[in-house]
């Protein structure tokens, strides 16, 4: 899709220099949960009942052969695919490596410029890979938002040795996937994973610079988030708080696995999916069978609804996932040069 081109955030982006740059990293954080006791106490718990007794003690000590339950369960009868969907579910948890999912906050010695939505190549250790930028460009610095890729070529280093002090080389900024000029239009972001880095850059700026606002009237701005497990909503606590202080923003987050793991009770289904149950009533009767059948009631009590006529999109996350969200924006009736979209992966 091309962007249009006469947005003032667009010429701004193309008028910054690129720079390459000495850095310091100022912060590393996680941004997930340790949450191995609690995934190995759930599945204790289904297993014993579903009358596993034996495999329910066996899980819970330290030296528990997953895959051998599972292909224990997989070779009985049919009539276990939810326990052995929700067991699987909570394997690869158990198996995931703690932390998988990082913020970085990195300081210059001169200032580095950027447009809210783009990029840096961060250089460590003589491996680059490009990030998108998490912060606003008010703030000092820039943050990066990191998920640990199995067998990644920077992401393993950067989860095992990166630490407050190091010197790395930053290279940027890049990338067109920006911010429109304010206008009447409500904004809807819709991201997966780590592809909410850029969206909060935007949101944060959207609403430090007074941008929610249009001649005097509030713009809605949604954020759907979706994610595997509620620790995976990266930022997901101050969202919260930005929901909680502006009635303009909605954060509706949704996890396909957390039901698993706690009573969560929020949205469960993909993006795409859960956007649907929060349409005007009457954009509902231009909807697609596949996206149809998810207008049921909404999790979380927000009074507001979106007009797909009147709003601006921006999506980020894995290519394939963006590809269904961008298109599915088209489908529900938002004008194709107000579809904004990044991919990655």
């Amino acid at each position: 899709m091309e962007i249009p081109s006469q947005h003032s955030q667009h010429r701004r982006a193309e008028e910054l220099p690129l720079v390459t740059d000495s850095a310091r990293v100022e912060r590393v954080e996680p941004l997930d949960e340790d949450r191995t006791e609690r995934v190995v106490e759930r599945a204790a718990e289904l297993l014993d009942v579903h009358g596993r007794e034996e495999w329910a003690e066996r899980v819970a000590s330290e030296d528990a052969d997953w895959d051998e339950l599972k292909s224990a369960i997989e070779g009985e009868e049919r009539g276990h695919e939810n326990l052995l969907t929700e067991l699987t579910s909570l394997r690869d948890r158990y198996q995931r490596p703690f932390s998988s999912l990082m913020s970085v906050a990195i300081d210059f010695e001169e200032e580095f410029d950027f447009v809210p939505g783009q990029y840096a190549t961060m250089r460590y250790e003589h491996t680059p890979r490009p990030y998108s930028i998490a912060s606003s460009p008010n703030a000092d610095g820039i943050e990066l938002c990191v998920r640990r890729v199995p067998h990644g070529r920077l992401t393993s280093k950067l989860f095992e040795d990166l630490s407050e002090g190091d010197r790395v080389t930053v290279r940027g900024p890049n990338g067109d996937f920006v911010l429109e000029e304010p206008s009447g239009r409500d904004m809807a972001f819709l991201a997966t994973g780590t592809g909410v880095a850029p969206l909060r850059s935007m949101i944060k700026y959207t609403f430090e610079e007074g941008r929610d606002e249009y001649e005097g009237e509030r713009r809605d701005v949604w954020l759907f988030l979706g994610a595997s497990w509620k620790d995976d909503l990266a930022y997901r606590e101050e969202f919260e708080e930005l929901d909680d202080e502006h009635e303009n923003f909605h954060f509706v987050p949704t996890c396909s696995r957390e039901e698993y793991l706690t009573d969560w009770e929020g949205e469960t289904d993909y993006v795409q999916q859960t956007l649907v149950k929060y349409l005007v009533e009457r954009a509902e009767e231009n909807l697609s069978d596949d996206l149809a059948e998810y207008t049921t009631e909404p999790a979380y009590d927000i009074d507001a609804r979106i007009d797909p006529d009147g709003l601006e999109v921006y999506a980020c996350g894995v290519n394939a996932m963006v590809s269904m969200l961008a298109g599915a924006a088209r489908d529900l009736g938002v004008p194709e040069d107000h579809v904004q979209y990044e991919g990655y992966g």
